[in-house]
């Protein structure tokens, strides 16, 4: 895990420049209306500092930052999960994803919406921040129509729209990298300083990949991403209780023992139903299942193997 997280840190460091841009950018700007006797020099000083201060909260990463964080933590999942080759098999779940991010709470992300099947039998979904979006064959043969898919991967949109993978970051570790940051943004970084700042993003990472590998996120986030995935899925089309089905065949799994993947970072299927019962029998009309979809949806799912 250790040289699959450095790796992720090499990615992250490379957007360095973005958290530099920023602090500095402020920082010259408020120094040329300084000298222009525009800006006092206590403003001056009171807009650096509070443009430092501001990014001491994972909410003010903007989501070019959340795609270089993501794709950090993409690169240590992809460094324990093989990606599976099928590229027909990719393009229909990058289909369908796109189609539920479309009407998604952030249609347009830096860099888009990206979806990924992963090579192993244990049943699990993964969603890193900046929509990089894994499902394992494990998980996809668990899924009885195109609605049933649809419905999981509008969940898994769902966490990256509430960014509760960002929330899974120390707030500690916020405010020690950007502190850094903000000290060194106009000065060459000493290989003491630049050591100081990789051992800081390598906890950023951790803490994601622990929370979605490991932890599984809290049990308030996983009904709000449910919810979402109701409210998404229905706007796309997809009947919402394809994600019912889905989670009936969860339940008394023998899998579960083991305590892995989806078992162990997931609420009880038992109560998720419970709690979707009511957020689709709100509904006004829901979408119902389409037949040429479940066909589509059979004719890609039988070439996994």
């Amino acid at each position: 895990m250790k040289t699959s997280r450095r790796f992720g840190v090499l990615l992250l460091l490379a957007a360095m420049g973005l958290f530099l841009a920023g602090c500095s950018i402020v920082q010259k700007g408020a120094d040329v209306l300084t000298a222009q006797g525009k800006m006092s020099e206590k403003d001056r000083d009171a807009l650096v500092k509070t443009s430092e201060a501001v990014r001491s909260t994972f909410s003010e990463i903007n989501e070019e930052e959340e795609y270089y964080i993501g794709r950090a933590v993409a690169a240590m999942i992809l460094s324990r999960y093989a990606a599976y080759k099928n590229d027909a098999l990719t393009q229909y779940i990058n289909t369908v994803g796109n189609a539920v991010a479309v009407y998604s709470d952030r249609p347009e992300i830096y860099a888009g919406w990206h979806f990924l099947v992963l090579d192993t039998d244990e049943v699990n979904a993964l969603a890193a921040p900046g929509g990089m979006i894994f499902i394992t064959k494990g998980l996809l043969r668990r899924c009885r129509d195109e609605e049933s898919l649809g419905m999981v991967l509008a969940h898994e949109v769902g966490h990256v729209c509430a960014k509760h993978g960002l929330q899974s970051i120390k707030k500690s570790r916020l405010v020690d990298a950007f502190k850094l940051i903000g000290q060194e943004a106009v000065q060459r970084y000493s290989p003491e300083k630049l050591a100081q700042l990789t051992n800081v993003f390598e906890g950023v990472l951790g803490d994601i990949a622990e929370q979605l590998i490991e932890r599984g996120y809290d049990r308030k986030y996983e009904y709000q991403a449910d919810g979402l995935a109701v409210k998404f899925g229905a706007k796309t089309g997809f009947d919402p209780n394809g994600i019912q089905r889905f989670l009936k065949t969860m339940v008394g799994d023998s899998s579960s023992a083991s305590g892995k993947g989806w078992f162990k970072t997931h609420p009880t299927p038992e109560s998720r139903m419970e709690s979707l019962e009511k957020t689709i029998g709100s509904l006004a009309a829901p979408p119902k299942i389409e037949a040429v979809r479940t066909e589509r949806f059979e004719r890609y799912a039988s070439s996994l193997k």
